[in-house]
């Protein structure tokens, strides 16, 4: 049955692209943030890793809610590594940092998602689709909360 819920399939299209960009850099911060919480060592031990769990569960849920959302627009969403490569602007660790720079890494991963979450915003706007803009304002928002909670041990 076809689609049809008040929004161009080429505005979908547009909409979706942007999506499976901010769910690319979601599955990446994810990977790197249960990293990061495995690895971790040093005086902050059990509060980071305390910390980054409740972030990695948080992206995990994540991830599923922009993947469905992108499915609700009728767009298959992107779920292979190399797709989530080609499309993340969340720069990859391969070796395990000390701590501060662990923080450092996620602070800048949530703040390009943040960045990410912005433009899907707009895009969704321009499109009229407003459950797609009220979804990313929520991550938006969590990113940037993300962010300053982790800059805050930097101080």
């Amino acid at each position: 049955m076809a689609i049809s819920i008040g929004i161009a399939k080429k505005d979908r299209e547009a909409v979706a692209k942007n999506l499976s960009k901010l769910l690319a850099d979601t599955y990446s911060l994810y990977l790197k943030t249960h990293s990061f919480h495995w690895n971790v060592t040093g005086p902050q031990f059990n509060s980071l890793h305390a910390m980054f769990e409740t972030q990695y569960n948080e992206l995990w849920l994540a991830a599923d809610e922009v993947a469905e959302r992108i499915r609700t627009l009728d767009v298959f969403a992107p779920g292979s590594y190399s797709q989530f490569g080609k499309l993340t602007s969340i720069k990859e660790e391969a070796g395990v940092p000390e701590w501060k720079d662990m923080v450092g890494q996620l602070v800048e991963g949530h703040e390009v998602a943040a960045a990410t979450a912005r433009e899907t915003i707009k895009v969704a706007d321009k499109a009229g689709d407003e459950g797609t803009a009220d979804m990313v304002t929520g991550r938006l928002k969590e990113h940037e909360k993300t962010a300053w909670m982790l800059r805050s041990l930097l101080r």
